[in-house]
């Protein structure tokens, strides 16, 4: 199946593209899990989730594991959309290949 190159503002920065490159490789991605492995603070990370969930590509679910509480996140079918039409995007510039505006989709 062929994904529509389209371009994200949203996802594009570095930090957030790595965010939603990181949990479409998994079903659900632990808080701890995402700090870690982008190296961010608690707040940084938090402050990413709630972009991407407030525009529907991110979904975040809190559990009470024992004691504690754990934030655990996924991307959402529309989240993953945007992600593969963006790295489309990207595949296309990269490898030289114009990029339709969106009059002439």
């Amino acid at each position: 199946m062929s994904v529509e190159p389209r371009f994200d503002e949203l996802i594009h920065p570095s930090t957030r593209l790595s965010l939603v490159a990181t949990l479409a490789a998994a079903d659900w991605a632990d808080f701890g899990f995402l700090k870690d492995r982008l190296s961010l603070s608690d707040s940084a990370l938090s402050k990413q989730l709630a972009t991407l969930e407030e525009a529907g590509y991110v979904s975040t679910e809190r559990r009470l594991d024992g004691s504690r509480h754990r934030l655990r996140a996924r991307l959402t079918a529309i989240g993953r959309n945007a992600f593969d039409g963006h790295i489309a995007a990207l595949n296309e510039i990269v490898s030289g290949a114009p990029i339709a505006s969106p009059s002439e989709r």
